[in-house]
């Protein structure tokens, strides 16, 4: 191919063709594209030598250093130095890219008009924001989602087994034989169900948090008592088929003011999971006892009970996500996790601790309310 030919390749493909002949001095050996007139104040034609670095191309004084290394090296390939931006004549900036080569015995200098590569480039850049805020958009909303489903199914299962547990009292009833079929049949019906509860717990358990906003003013947040009171009134039945006693400790001061920063459904939650917990772990004719005790600023929730307790090797992990007893009874492994997400989340804190007289304390603190909504 000839030089004419390959000057007039180099011309279409808006590349500047240069070949080193001393340092800093370069002689153009192909005809050189228009864009070279915006950076160049003299006119420049084949075979004419420049100046590199000069205030055209200010950027490749620090590539050269390391051309000169690659041109005294012979290396194979070429070097890049990357897109860079450079000012022309006229202020506008523009994109450019250049490349070290050898070529038998020439050290070349190929300097590249870059403006649709940095474009396509930028919009690459811009698309992958997009996808990124677009992901993190659907990752929000599907935990959300996931909160949501949790919940529904957890509390959903809670009052299925109260329900259960109220079925079975009545079997010690004076049920005629139909009656007693027709209770045959809904013990049954809810024992699927529950089943089918669990699966679903067990399929869409995710990360669950508490995203909503929640109550710190005096007026209108949540009554740790009254959320204690009505649960014990929701679980006597349960505790009383195992003849389990759920109860208040006696010297909590139920004329005090146990308000607490909190929502009063999600706090509901966290108690029933607390009971429930204790419940399921708990052996016949045992108490569970749940206490409140008043600290300078905060309120603590204490539950006791009288099982076996958690052995060494899962306390650490108790709180996590899919955490599961040692006989699997919980429910898909979120209910103290969501309580530990719902307590730290309005700025308490949880924990387990192992009671001297035998069985487990599970406790929570969490601020008393002030006067203050978020």
């Amino acid at each position: 191919m000839s030089k004419t030919i390959l000057s007039d390749l180099f011309l279409a493909l808006n590349i500047l063709v240069l070949e080193k002949v001393d340092i800093g001095l370069f002689r153009l050996t192909a005809k050189p594209p228009n864009w070279l007139r915006r950076f160049c104040s003299q006119e420049l034609k084949f075979g004419m030598n420049m100046l590199i670095p000069q205030e055209e191309f200010a950027f490749l004084e620090n590539f050269l250093f390391d051309a000169e290394e690659f041109w005294s090296n012979n290396s194979i390939g070429k070097l890049s130095s990357g897109l860079w931006s450079e000012n022309n004549l006229h202020g506008y900036e523009e994109q450019l890219e250049a490349y070290a080569l050898c070529i038998n015995d020439s050290k070349m200098l190929l300097i590249e008009l870059s403006q649709d590569k940095f474009q396509y480039k930028q919009n690459l850049i811009q698309i992958g924001r997009e996808q990124e805020l677009n992901y993190q958009q659907l990752v929000k909303d599907n935990q959300k989602k996931e909160v949501l489903i949790n919940c529904i199914i957890h509390d959903i299962a809670g009052q299925l087994n109260a329900i259960n547990c109220c079925l079975s009292l009545l079997e010690f009833e004076n049920l005629t034989d139909r009656g007693k079929e027709h209770l045959e049949i809904a013990r049954k019906q809810s024992i699927k169900q529950e089943m089918l509860i669990r699966n679903i717990l067990d399929a869409f358990s995710s990360e669950v948090r508490s995203l909503e906003t929640f109550i710190v003013d005096i007026e209108t947040a949540p009554n740790i008592l009254v959320a204690v009171q009505e649960t014990i009134e929701l679980f006597n039945a349960s505790f009383a088929i195992t003849n389990q006693q759920l109860q208040l400790a006696t010297n909590v001061d139920i004329t005090a003011d146990w308000k607490v920063v909190g929502e009063q459904s999600r706090l509901d939650r966290v108690i029933t999971n607390l009971v429930e917990n204790a419940y399921r772990h708990s052996p016949e004719n045992s108490n569970v006892t749940i206490g409140l005790e008043t600290e300078a600023e905060h309120i603590v929730f204490t539950i006791d009970d009288e099982g076996e307790g958690v052995s060494p090797e899962m306390i650490d992990n108790l709180f996590q996500k899919f955490s599961q007893g040692q006989n699997n009874s919980g429910r898909g492994g979120i209910g103290l996790y969501f309580c530990r997400m719902t307590i730290q989340r309005w700025g308490g804190d949880i924990g387990y601790s192992v009671r001297q007289e035998g069985g487990s304390r599970f406790w929570f603190r969490l601020p008393k309310a002030r006067g203050l909504e978020v």
